[in-house]
């Protein structure tokens, strides 16, 4: 057996995957905090039936078929464990400045603050899934 194939390693690798990429999106945020008509981004939130109907669909969540590369643009490459199927959608923040920027920083950093705690959280619940097998597979009486 694979570890890849237990369902709740799968489920919270993609987890983690979202919020990586949903940091990305925040710092590209804040590094265009100055750009003059550039509007803030967000990733739009999954949901746990999303991630069972993805489960269920492949093998692996999130990879590619093989043979098949996802690019965002044609000169560009996915790095290794990105999600070509997360988007980012225009998320305004409260207010806009009059050069027409969407970007609170205040607003940003929450965000950030907000998606490092998930994080954090979801590697914790990873570990002790590995703690849980390793238990598992530990034979009787070894140390």
């Amino acid at each position: 057996m694979d570890l890849t194939d237990v369902p709740i390693l799968s489920m919270l690798k993609g987890r983690m995957g979202y919020l990586t990429e949903r940091q990305r999106v925040i710092a590209e945020n804040v590094a265009n905090a100055d750009t003059p008509g550039y509007m803030a981004r967000d990733l739009k939130p999954t949901s746990f039936q999303a991630h069972l109907q993805a489960q269920g669909s492949s093998s692996t969540p999130g990879v590619a078929p093989a043979g098949t590369l996802a690019v965002t643009q044609p000169g560009h490459m996915q790095p290794p464990g990105s999600k070509p199927g997360m988007k980012a959608v225009k998320a305004p923040d409260s207010e806009e400045t009059l050069d027409g920027n969407g970007v609170v920083l205040e607003d940003q950093m929450v965000k950030l603050t907000d998606t490092r705690m998930e994080f954090d959280a979801t590697v914790g619940v990873y570990q002790q899934a590995n703690a849980l097998l390793k238990l598992a597979v530990k034979r009787p009486g070894s140390s």
